[in-house]
């Protein structure tokens, strides 16, 4: 019985199947125009459906995270440890 080595059928097929116009140059790539930019320091979070349904609008969130952080007891940084 002769076997061969498995080989991934599916990266074959991607490699071969894709046409040359749709190899995309990431290198050439320029960020979005449209899009909002985000102040330094901030973190983009996805929201769980389940969340998103009940906060709504990122206001409603950063509410609610504020609102959290001031029931939290003051943490200290490295050099207030020393």
């Amino acid at each position: 019985m002769n076997q061969e080595p498995h080989q991934d059928k599916s990266a074959e097929f991607e490699r071969e199947d894709m046409q040359p116009e749709y190899q995309f140059d990431y290198s050439k790539a320029k960020p979005n125009r449209f899009a909002q930019r985000k102040a330094d320091g901030s973190l983009v979070v996805v929201l769980e459906p389940d969340i998103a349904q009940v906060f709504t609008t990122p206001d409603a969130v950063k509410r609610v995270l504020r609102a959290l952080i001031a029931t939290m007891p003051p943490t200290t940084t490295a050099s207030e440890d020393r």
